[in-house]
């Protein structure tokens, strides 16, 4: 299933149980529900990984605290590289939460920022500190 690992990054509602679609590591038609769970039932590991993987996802698409406070709180250790982003997600809980309650980013900001070194990288060497601001103004018009 290395082809089909998109499968596993869509949302449950995405994997549409009723249109089957031709896989071809498997090589039939199947829909992608049946694909996931045909993995998810071989693996047992995996099958706890997906399903904490979904509930952390919703939880930030539907902007709900709660939700992912509990997933965070009652997720137990499988050994598995699912362990390091939980645990990342613990020591960095508030900020994530935070996250989910608001809707203020720094992402434009950082944006602006990345804009502007690239800038001063591309055009090292200008003969007048002037000319550089005007290029940033230009930028931002």
């Amino acid at each position: 299933m290395k082809i089909q690992w998109r499968l596993f990054h869509l949302k449950q509602t995405e994997l549409h149980p009723e249109k089957p679609v031709y896989l071809w590591e498997i090589n039939e038609y199947m829909t992608k529900q049946n694909a996931v769970d045909l993995i998810t039932s071989k693996f047992t590991d995996f099958k706890g990984v997906y399903q904490t993987y979904q509930a952390i996802t919703q939880a930030l698409r539907e902007r709900d605290p709660k939700l992912l406070q509990a997933v965070l709180q009652n997720y137990q250790t499988t050994n598995t590289e699912m362990d390091t982003t939980i645990n990342t997600l613990r020591k960095n809980q508030q900020a994530v939460i935070n996250n989910t309650k608001y809707e203020f980013s720094n992402g434009p900001l950082e944006e602006i920022n990345w804009k502007i070194k690239t800038l001063k990288r591309t055009c090292y060497g200008f003969a007048n500190q002037n000319f550089f601001f005007l290029r940033i103004d230009c930028l931002f018009a």
